[in-house]
């Protein structure tokens, strides 16, 4: 799949989805792994996801600080739990 001027694989496709779900992934971090800004990502998941899933995960991350570096209140990503393993 090819978005903006990148092809995309299967596998970074679904995980960019992955991150674009996860509450404390900023867009900024899909965009420095992937080369893909906030409107790019938001395309993305318009073009891969059901209306309905797209819909409920756009009102979900719509104003959500922590999808925006600019606007968390914190410096730190997140916990790892120490029995969590790198993938």
């Amino acid at each position: 799949m090819a978005v903006g001027k990148k092809i995309l694989t299967v596998d970074e496709i679904s995980r960019i989805i992955e991150m674009a779900w996860e509450d404390r992934t900023p867009f900024e971090a899909i965009e420095s792994s992937y080369g893909l800004n906030e409107a790019e990502v938001i395309r993305l998941m318009r073009q891969e996801m059901k209306l309905s899933s797209f819909k409920i995960w756009r009102a979900r991350v719509s104003g959500r600080k922590t999808k925006h570096l600019a606007k968390r209140g914190f410096i730190f990503g997140r916990h790892v739990c120490p029995t969590q393993r790198n993938r």
